[in-house]
């Protein structure tokens, strides 16, 4: 404790030093609500319908927002000096025609979209002849808590179908206790299932873990085109099935779909054939695009330390034009993520407003296909501007505070880095306070969600900060119950849009931590660094020995 305490108390003394530069307050100062909402209304207006990644939409939004790098004055550091880094992309949407059998004691054919719909799309997912199925738990092998699914267990050449979510516990050292590990997402799942040799796999719904499941909502946010790296390997057959017809691919065993969730209730979830086969032919439209990442710089200023970068990123994709919900079928995204552009807009702005810029360099990046899998972010640790051993650190804005201003600030992905002491520092300073993450947020995982695992995946220490639930004007009880409306009832729906009520004194306050956060950072000479035994501190030794 005493060692911490001495860490931030001198992280505090360099800082406070840093901020005697002129005109900081100034800079600070000129970020507002006129400016934040001018962008905010541009961007989540229906004419960019959605700001859909390779649609006119999400073309307008980028040069819409190149035009304001190039107003503000920012340096253009993307292809042939302008400020565009272009994502190929491939889209795949499946069609109707396309046929899903379950071979039992009949033959059952199951229907896209009313039955079930597809994770993953691609010439891979084609499965023409019948396979045996087999269940395979929640389909997690974890040597740190001596656990397999698959122990003893043959399922290559076969699908497997497995339980969304992972073994209950409420001891903290045994999954994580109540808070989900990374093994309950889809993508573990099926990169282990994969590694055992399946041809596919099956999401089983948990209904236990999810008593307001709703397959319109699941059908509602896979309607969308199927987006991924034009040059990344295609994906093996990966779908998720109506609980309504679960018990389908129980019918040959002992065992019914509620059988399997009590199993899971009582903690004795077991892995065994399910005496069925499956084929599959998917149909498919395709195309192939250009997408835009919009990349700008200002230079930093001290001789050594401006080789290195700071990168503050937003997304400016949002998912276009989907299913219509009460005759609205464009998904605006204003929260998500017009806000954070915005804000990154706003913060960009105010640092060229400083009559001394910061040491170091800063990038402001506004990523596409972030909705479709992380997929500007992707590629740009693919192909980087700058080296990824030369970038010290990323803040990532996904959303800004819009319920009201707030007392306290949560920074995810803090238990990693210094970047902890950073924002404890710059909180302080804007006479906030840093809390833990509320574990309605933690259940999300909210630090793997968003493009901030992208960059600390290839070993940048990186920060999402949000708003804390110590509100001016609102009990915790009152945010939390806002937070959650937002999250059940307009969240990826057409209603994220310009009606919105929004506060726009928070989303302000906000924006003026950030940019304290940023400048910081940027003008500082101590560089974030992992912390010992951060899952992420591999990669950065990786891309530091090989100047990557």
């Amino acid at each position: 404790m005493k060692i911490i305490f001495i860490n931030i108390l001198f992280f505090s003394l360099i800082l406070n030093a840093q901020l005697n530069s002129p005109n900081f307050d100034k800079a600070r100062n000129s970020i507002n609500e006129g400016n934040f909402k001018r962008h905010l209304n541009y961007l989540g207006n229906d004419l960019f319908e959605g700001r859909g990644t390779g649609t006119i939409g999400g073309n307008l939004s980028a040069k819409y927002l190149a035009l304001e790098y190039d107003r503000i004055g920012l340096q253009p550091i993307g292809r042939e000096n302008t400020f565009y880094q272009y994502v190929p992309i491939h889209g795949s949407r499946p069609l109707s025609g396309s046929k899903l059998e379950v071979h039992s004691k009949s033959i059952i054919s199951l229907e896209l979209n009313k039955d079930y719909v597809l994770n993953k799309v691609g010439d891979q997912t084609f499965i023409p002849n019948p396979i045996d199925v087999v269940f395979a738990g929640y389909g997690i092998i974890a040597p740190e808590y001596d656990y397999n699914d698959y122990y003893d267990f043959d399922v290559e050449g076969k699908i497997v179908a497995v339980l969304e979510g992972e073994p209950f516990s409420e001891n903290e050292n045994y999954f994580n206790g109540v808070f989900p590990t990374i093994y309950s997402s889809s993508d573990s799942k099926e990169r282990i299932a994969l590694s055992r040799g399946a041809r596919g796999i099956i999401l089983i719904p948990n209904l236990f873990e999810e008593p307001n499941f709703s397959w319109e909502k699941v059908k509602q946010l896979f309607s969308f085109e199927k987006l991924s790296l034009a040059y990344s390997v295609t994906s093996q057959l990966s779908l998720i099935l109506n609980p309504i017809n679960c018990d389908i691919i129980f019918s040959a065993t002992d065992y019914s779909y509620d059988d399997i969730l009590q199993m899971h209730k009582e903690n004795r979830i077991q892995s065994f054939p399910l005496n069925i086969k499956m084929n599959f032919k998917g149909e498919f439209k395709r195309r192939d695009f250009l997408a835009p990442n919009i990349i700008g710089m200002i230079k930093g200023t001290d001789k050594k330390l401006a080789d290195s970068y700071l990168i503050i990123s937003a997304h400016y994709d949002h998912l276009g034009i989907g299913s219509s919900i009460n005759q609205d079928s464009i998904y605006n995204g204003v929260f998500d993520n017009a806000a954070g552009v915005s804000a990154l807009l706003e913060i960009a702005e105010a640092f060229t407003k400083l009559t001394v810029k910061p040491k170091r360099s800063i990038i402001f990046m506004l990523l596409t296909g972030e909705e479709m899998g992380l997929l500007g972010s992707k590629y740009y640790v693919d192909h980087p501007i700058v080296p990824l051993y030369k970038t010290i650190a990323n803040i990532n804005i996904d959303g800004v505070a819009s319920f009201d201003e707030f007392n306290s600030v949560v920074g995810f992905g803090t238990e990693y880095s210094t970047l902890e002491n950073f924002l404890i520092n710059s909180a302080s300073q804007e006479n906030l306070n840093v809390t833990d993450v509320p574990s309605i947020f933690m259940k999300s995982e909210s630090f793997r969600m968003s493009d901030q695992i992208t960059f600390a995946s290839v070993g940048i220490p990186s920060i999402l900060v949000m708003d804390g639930i110590d509100y001016k004007n609102l009990t915790k009880e009152e945010g939390l119950e806002k937070f959650i409306y937002f999250s059940d009832n307009i969240y990826h729906t057409p209603f994220d849009d310009l009606t919105q009520q929004l506060n726009y004194d928070a989303a302000v306050q906000h924006i003026k931590l950030l940019f304290r956060l940023s400048y910081n950072i940027a003008d500082s000479i101590e560089e974030p660094e992992w912390n010992s035994g951060s899952p992420f501190i591999n990669a950065r030794l990786r891309t530091i020995a090989e100047k990557k």
